[in-house]
């Protein structure tokens, strides 16, 4: 139960307890009624108000939270964004820089295979053929 309809019913039975037990007139036990009764209003109306302004302030809380939440998320994913294109620029300026590497490392072979078939060919006389 909430506590404002505690409240509530507690001043009820209070103020029903009170009537029967007064030693009033009835034109008096209405007055008292009456003003009870709008005493009850009152508070209750204060009470209404009071929950609408918490619950409107709880709501601009979570309007609050929710666009700082927005912002962050957006700047992570900014973030993210600008890493993986960082990221792919430099796989490819690596991807670049080994393909050219490859040529040169294959050119050298080639260089070195035709300088070794040289050195082979000076340095290695042909055997003499025999007839028999």
């Amino acid at each position: 139960m909430s506590r404002l309809l505690k409240v509530l019913l507690a001043s009820i039975a209070g103020f029903v307890a009170g009537i029967l037990v007064a030693p009033k007139s009835g034109k008096e036990t209405r007055a008292d009624i009456k003003n009870k009764a709008e005493d009850a209003k009152a508070e209750a109306k204060l009470r209404a108000e009071q929950a609408k302004a918490a619950a409107t302030a709880a709501s601009e809380s979570v309007k609050t939270g929710a666009g700082k939440v927005g912002k962050e998320a957006k700047g992570m994913a900014e973030s993210a964004r600008n890493s993986a294109g960082v990221m792919r620029d430099e796989a490819e300026r690596l991807a670049a820089e080994a393909k050219v590497r490859g040529e040169r490392v294959a050119k050298d072979a080639k260089a070195t295979a035709k300088a070794v078939e040289r050195d082979v060919r000076a340095n290695v006389k042909p055997k003499a053929k025999t007839t028999k």
